[in-house]
């Protein structure tokens, strides 16, 4: 087994332009689970593509052929990090708007009486449209409920809700709020063993680990790629036995086109073509780490084991400070770091989560007070979802320094 070196902190700073943007120097960023800051080669790309190539991609001319090499490139690029093929990746607007889509897709393709599996953890993108979806196409929605205290979800409750009547599963790999990572592997295999589609949000996760698809057995997995460094773009991997048997979406002219099957309206070409600028960082990081796998693949696994890593350790002390104070209520896994993402979300006793969020940045820290479009695992939890809960997130880039002064003033304050 390779052995990793701890991530570089510094430098993988100075691959992040906000941190050394003066408007920001007095801020620390708590609401990384909201959207992370962009590395510089995502910037870079963004500017290159707007500056030298904003024409129509993928004609003869120099321009225009440049920029559709560009689109390409992110595709292939993202294909290799994900272990799935360039047809199998599909980029759009939004994690909800390629939902909505594919939603519309399998809504075609079930019918009345079949079971569809959604969760309460969810966010809205990832259970909304299967909800309506269900009930339009006339399938039997069950609901895997969550524990009302953490939030959490029983993977013995998922096994109570399969049937042979199964025919699709959604789930995220993470919660948004309460954070803890799902065994998504070992669902999809049940999901499979019953016959079932399984679809699964890993909006939360993958700003900590990006995946190997192919090994988590996954038939969908799509997450957002301004959450992961990069632009405001969704992106979903949809495998292709699947994409075979559901409808085409688009214009009927591009149904024999793989990437265009479930892209109703144009891609954002710019914004395609610079979101490789994810993979470009790490590749960065795994030249200034010493890291010479020859796939994109493995390099990107052991960038996100160094992430996960320095994540769960910078974590720890904010986690264990919430957890044992009496004026907070902790969602999620109180102890383990390990299977969490570093995204701690909690309901403070003495201020309401706006309240708290006001007077953080007051003191230059940057959080969240919201349901985070968790409306339904808010409301379980037995929590105004109007009011919500007060989130402060953190991805590799977070440092000690950064959270000592988080808890400082969150001990002030609560």
């Amino acid at each position: 087994m390779l052995t990793l070196p701890a991530l570089d902190l510094q430098f993988a700073r100075t691959q992040f332009p906000a941190f050394s943007e003066p408007d920001l120097a007095n801020w620390l960023h708590f609401e990384n689970a909201g959207g992370s800051y962009a590395a510089g080669q995502t910037v870079e790309a963004l500017t290159r593509f707007y500056t030298k190539m904003k024409v129509q991609p993928y004609g003869i001319a120099g321009p225009t052929a440049a920029a559709g090499d560009a689109m390409d490139r992110s595709r292939n690029r993202w294909a290799e990090a994900l272990n799935v093929t360039p047809d199998e990746v599909q980029f759009g607007p939004s994690t909800s708007q390629n939902v909505y889509v594919l939603a519309q897709a399998f809504g075609a393709i079930l019918e009345a009486g079949d079971e569809v599996i959604v969760t309460e953890q969810d966010h809205e993108a990832n259970s909304g449209a299967w909800r309506r979806m269900a009930e339009a196409c006339g399938a039997v929605l069950r609901d895997w409920k969550v524990d009302p205290v953490t939030g959490c979800l029983d993977p013995a409750d998922f096994d109570a809700l399969l049937s042979d009547k199964t025919k699709l599963v959604c789930f995220p790999h993470c919660s948004n709020i309460a954070a803890e990572r799902n065994p998504v592997a070992v669902l999809c295999a049940k999901a499979h063993a019953v016959g079932a589609y399984a679809v699964v949000d890993g909006v939360s996760w993958a700003p900590h680990e990006i995946c190997d698809v192919d090994a988590l057995g996954a038939d969908v997995y799509m997450f957002s790629l301004y959450k992961v460094y990069g632009v405001h773009q969704g992106l979903m991997t949809v495998r292709k036995p699947l994409l075979e048997r559901l409808p085409n979406q688009g214009h009927f002219f591009n149904a024999g086109y793989p990437n265009k099957r479930l892209v109703p309206a144009g891609p954002d070409h710019a914004q395609i073509g610079a979101s490789g600028g994810t993979l470009d960082y790490i590749d960065a990081l795994a030249e200034h780490h010493g890291i010479a796998a020859n796939d994109l693949g493995s390099r990107t696994r052991a960038i996100s084991a160094m992430w996960r890593t320095k994540e769960i350790a910078v974590a720890e002390p904010l986690l264990n400070f919430l957890n044992g104070h009496p004026r907070v209520r902790l969602i999620g896994p109180v102890k383990s770091t390990a299977n969490r993402a570093p995204t701690i979300a909690f309901l403070p006793e003495k201020l309401s989560p706006q309240a708290m969020e006001q007077a953080l940045a007051e003191r230059g820290i940057i959080a969240g007070a919201s349901h985070f479009y968790a409306y339904r695992l808010i409301a379980a939890l037995g929590i105004d979802a109007e009011t919500g809960v007060l989130r402060v997130s953190m991805t590799h880039y977070t440092s000690g320094h950064d959270v000592s002064a988080l808890i400082e003033a969150l001990e002030e304050l609560l």
